[in-house]
């Protein structure tokens, strides 16, 4: 049974598309069907359902996709034991974040991550959807909020520490509230489906309803609009720690702590064995981001 065809098999599985598939791997989409139909002819089943639009796993594929896996991963863990293999991760890997946080604090890093790992390629795409990563065929994704894919894994790479902020000006002409409850007096900037702020006040939680006259779906629009004197909001120090840095933005009710269990999370699909070359990506990024996290050394 020939490793390559594995290799192919399993990236295909990922991805749903022969091309893509062939293409990670070095391969034309010539030579990435027929590949895979040696492979199914070494089997002699039909592993893929395939049409002029679409390929999927057959059941036969389905029940034999854990075993190429296993396969591949026995592969490699015999080659390292005889010191035998590349050091360095290689192929593609594809990688989805927030556009904010992509553009902010990836992009920057990707020139020591690539130097690190010369014979690695990068897709990354910055979409503030939430996609799905084994849909999509992604190794990983970046996110800031709650795991709910059971079929996924979640590493912590730093905290997501959110204050709320304004700009001198607002405060200077509206005044500075000194408790979470006199929000309800201020025009409050909020992102679409968050306009409940949550408080640790001395009688315990207090969750707030704040209104205001912009909402949207875009966190780098509201904070450009609290730093141009349009309100309070809510904001990650990841986003705003050089405004605060410059004196465009401050912190507002800096006693009275947000209630928040939001971090920068590395998410991806739940295998037997972590790839080479997401391990990379995440030892890299936590030894990058630091802790406690750049951003938030820089405004304190």
């Amino acid at each position: 049974m020939n490793l390559e065809h594995l290799k192919l098999f399993v990236r295909l599985a990922a991805v749903n598309s022969i091309s893509q598939a062939g293409e990670d791997l070095g391969l034309s989409p010539a030579v990435a069907s027929s590949h895979l139909r040696k492979l199914e002819d070494s089997l002699g089943v039909r592993l893929l359902h395939r049409t002029t639009r679409h390929v999927a796993l057959s059941e036969e594929g389905r029940a034999f996709l854990p075993h190429a896996e296993e396969v591949l991963i026995s592969a490699e863990a015999a080659r390292a034991a005889v010191g035998v293999g590349t050091t360095s991760p290689s192929g593609t890997l594809r990688i989805t974040a927030s556009a904010s946080f992509g553009r902010m604090h990836l992009v920057p890093g990707l020139a020591g991550f690539l130097e690190r790992c010369p014979d690695l390629e990068l897709d990354l795409r910055l979409t503030d959807t939430i996609v799905d990563l084994v849909e999509g065929g992604f190794d990983i994704a970046i996110r800031n909020s709650a795991l709910k894919d059971s079929g996924l894994i979640a590493r912590r790479l730093a905290p997501d520490k959110r204050i709320l902020c304004a700009s001198p000006d607002y405060l200077a002409r509206h005044g500075t509230p000194t408790h979470p409850s006199m929000l309800h007096e201020h025009e409050c900037l909020t992102l679409i489906g968050m306009d409940q702020w949550c408080f640790q006040c001395e009688n315990g939680v207090e969750p707030i309803r704040v209104k205001g006259r912009i909402r949207t779906d875009n966190g780098e629009a509201v904070r450009d609009a609290c730093a141009a004197g349009l309100g309070i909001t809510l904001s990650s120090t990841w986003s705003i720690y050089r405004h605060l840095a410059e004196g465009s933005l401050v912190e507002v009710l800096p006693e009275t702590p947000l209630i928040s269990e939001t971090g920068i999370w590395a998410v991806y699909p739940s295998n037997r064995q972590l790839a080479p070359k997401v391990r990379a990506f995440l030892d890299y990024f936590s030894e990058y981001f630091g802790s406690p996290p750049y951003w938030d050394v820089q405004q304190g």
